[in-house]
């Protein structure tokens, strides 16, 4: 398969709270990997591609080298896969917006 990321990826496994466009439910998962323009993350609910999505998640000190920042982003579903690590749906998402919120 062709690499198509314009940015590297880096492991990080943190959790997140999605909250899907529409819908008033927080849905927790968690990320497998993540660039300043995108992200893997892992959730127990199936999600359309091409879906508008909004989270928030905590980066640790060892990555933003001060405190833990908690950043919220909003981005497209990319690709679905469906029943990955465990029976979890696997999404990938670019990211086009992000803020950093008060802790």
């Amino acid at each position: 398969m062709d690499e198509r990321r314009q940015l590297p990826r880096f492991p990080l496994e943190v959790s997140l709270r999605l909250m899907l466009s529409g819908f008033n439910v927080a849905i927790p998962g968690k990320t497998r990997d993540v660039s300043a323009a995108g992200v893997f993350f892992y959730v127990d609910r199936s999600i359309a591609e091409n879906s508008e999505v909004q989270f928030t998640m905590t980066l640790p000190p060892h990555l933003t080298r001060t405190a833990a920042i908690l950043v919220r982003c909003k981005g497209t579903v990319l690709r679905v896969t469906n029943n990955a690590d465990g029976g979890k749906t696997g999404v990938a998402a670019s990211i086009f917006s992000y803020d950093f919120l008060p802790s």
